[in-house]
């Protein structure tokens, strides 16, 4: 049986060295960004941003250690204006360059940003942030203006078997002093499990290897199995990752994957997304993507939002799940939304023009004195119901056009109706 260790196996098997660091392709190799500013020697200013368990914090010590400076970290939940001055005094007096690491920088208001920009623009500090949100929502243009932003991603299931074979086999920090079997499938296990996050592998790795009574150790589906709890799908109802899951919602639906859309349903919902919330999202996207290509669609998804109010999670998630089906395999036209928008600004420029005399009522004398209503024709009277040639808008703007149906769905027979219509204003009356 392993004894229980004071820190934790995350905490042991951070990496010592850039070499150690594992994953971020992108960021590290031949002529990759950070490679670039290590050979340089000379650090700068960055955010780090990504999910958790990327090794941003890791990272930022390890860059810092490789352009030999001194490195004064700070939790932005904790620190505050004090503490940057503090750091600041000591930065001013010291033989070495000071990297300020901030994590969770976007926990700082904007009296705190602020604080920071004289100094960074004066190169008292190297300022490294990490962070788990958006920096360009985060925060502030200033700060923003005086770093580059580095984007760590998920570590895949690979990279993290490879962190985890590094645990059982390093002797100082690891398991490696301890006669362990263990094979590469079982451990995939454990990295898939992780969802992207080696913090939470070699949290599980430790449990699974803790959680044997006997001498005889063993990392195996039947050893795994008790311990391993999926870690909750990446999702966070309010930040990045959730407007990013919307997004893929609405444009699988638009790109008419009725299998994708119904992925990314599922994962908010599993996520733990309001479905109401996901109702009201696709009633807005029958309006803006389908339209009246299949007027159908808004009525589904309608019926949808009212049987998840009457039936509530699980049972109503389903109608959710048909709706999305629906829409996604329905005809798709943008023409009302367009339209809409369209008829929106003229009525934002023109909003003080008249109503034409002759389509205002005439409930009084006074207003019949006046010529309202003179000259109005009942549609109902012309033979097509259709009065040809007709002014209904405000005398400033003719006649404008904002809908131009497709030749989608049922916009098709609107398409050619308009046109016929069109055709009938040559005519003098009706």
């Amino acid at each position: 049986m392993v004894p229980e260790m004071l820190q934790p196996l995350a905490a042991r098997m951070r990496p010592q060295t850039i070499d150690d660091f594992i994953g971020q392709e992108h960021l590290f190799g031949d002529k990759k960004p950070l490679t670039q500013t290590l050979g340089a020697g000379c650090l700068h200013s960055m955010i780090l941003w990504g999910p958790p368990g990327t090794g941003k914090t890791t990272l930022a010590k390890l860059l810092a250690q490789a352009a030999n400076t001194e490195v004064k970290s700070i939790s932005a939940v904790l620190a505050g204006v004090k503490d940057i001055r503090e750091i600041v005094k000591h930065a001013k007096n010291s033989s070495q360059r000071t990297v300020l690491f901030i994590d969770e920088i976007h926990r700082f208001n904007k009296i705190q940003q602020d604080a920071l920009l004289p100094h960074v623009e004066e190169g008292t500090l190297t300022l490294i942030g990490a962070t788990t949100e958006n920096p360009s929502f985060a925060l502030n243009g200033a700060i923003l203006s005086r770093v580059r932003i580095y984007v760590l991603k998920a570590l895949t299931a690979e990279d993290i078997k490879r962190i985890l074979i590094q645990a059982l086999m390093d002797k100082e920090r690891g398991f490696g002093r301890y006669d362990i079997q263990w094979d590469e499938q079982s451990l995939l296990i454990l990295a898939n499990f992780s969802c992207g996050d080696a913090r939470y592998g070699l949290t599980l790795l430790e449990l699974c290897i803790e959680s044997q009574a006997d001498d005889s150790l063993v990392i195996s589906s039947e050893t795994i199995n008790p311990i391993v709890q999926k870690k909750s799908v990446n999702f966070d109802n309010h930040g990045d990752i959730f407007y990013e899951q919307i997004s893929a919602l609405h444009k699988s639906i638009r790109g008419s994957s009725p299998d994708a859309a119904l992925y990314w349903l599922c994962r908010m919902l599993v996520g733990g997304c309001d479905p109401l919330y996901l109702a009201r999202r696709l009633v807005r996207i029958a309006s803006e993507d389908i339209g009246n290509a299949d007027p159908r669609a808004l009525d589904l998804a309608l019926k949808a939002w009212d049987v998840m109010l009457r039936l509530g999670s699980p049972e109503g998630e389903l109608a959710l799940g048909q709706a999305v089906i629906y829409l996604a395999s329905a005809a798709k036209s943008n023409a009302s939304y367009m339209a809409f928008e369209a008829a929106m600004q003229d009525a934002r420029d023109f909003g003080e023009l008249d109503v034409p005399v002759h389509l205002r009522n005439a409930p009084t004398k006074l207003m019949k004195q006046l010529g309202y209503g003179k000259d109005y024709i009942y549609a109902h009277d012309c033979a097509h119901g259709y009065v040809p040639g007709e002014q209904y808008f405000p005398d400033e703007l003719q006649k404008k056009i904002y809908y131009y149906p497709v030749d989608r769905g049922l916009e098709i027979k609107i398409k050619e109706k308009l046109i016929r219509l069109k055709a009938l204003d040559k005519e003098k009356t009706c």
